[in-house]
């Protein structure tokens, strides 16, 4: 029976390389996969998702107007497809949270979320928020804090490396904006107030 899965960290857990890796065990057995990432992250470069340790695969593109659903019911009247991933899921829309659920429930294909569960200001993204609510298992990625705790939180840094308290809750980039940290070092950095 298909689940809606959601492997959840903060950055640089590694959970794209656990993405790819699954992905790869299901190609290696001859089981087509179908691979999602956001469109607006193009670090890897466009339609692709990437790992810091080097390794990546070709993946389509979602932007937040696009029906999850029928894409994938569509790919399944041209080939089956045993698993679906996404990665960065936390940019998801509640809305296509739901189609994916639609897929596991309707169409009886497993599909596995990775994702951040909290933005820089400590607040829930809202395609995390719905994947927490929905999801049949959840899996926490663990990765450290600089005192070796485990990191539940992330700062952004600005231009003078300070932590930021404000901004757009998106912001693609990578080790050299985004630090991940315990929530007692989180909360140095930002001043121990509370974020908003």
């Amino acid at each position: 029976m298909a689940k809606l899965y959601f492997h959840y960290s903060t950055m640089n857990a590694g959970k794209s390389t656990l993405l790819l890796q699954a992905s790869y065990n299901y190609r290696e057995r001859g089981m087509n996969t179908c691979l999602l990432t956001a469109a607006m992250d193009t670090r890897a470069g466009a339609g692709k998702i990437g790992s810091r340790i080097g390794i990546d695969a070709e993946a389509e593109g979602f932007d937040a107007q696009d029906d999850l659903f029928d894409r994938i019911a569509r790919r399944l009247e041209r080939e089956p497809l045993a698993c679906v991933f996404v990665d960065e899921a936390q940019f998801l829309t509640p809305g296509q949270v739901w189609q994916l659920a639609r897929v596991v429930d309707d169409l009886d294909v497993p599909v596995m979320c990775y994702g951040l569960r909290v933005d820089f200001r400590g607040a829930l993204f809202p395609g995390s928020a719905t994947l927490l609510a929905l999801a049949d298992e959840m899996r926490e990625v663990r990765t450290i804090c600089h005192c070796g705790k485990k990191a539940t939180m992330v700062v952004r840094r600005g231009p003078d490396g300070r932590a930021l308290r404000e901004g757009a809750q998106v912001q693609i980039g990578g080790n050299e904006t985004y630090v991940p940290l315990c929530r007692r070092h989180w909360r140095e950095e930002i001043g121990d107030r509370m974020p908003g």
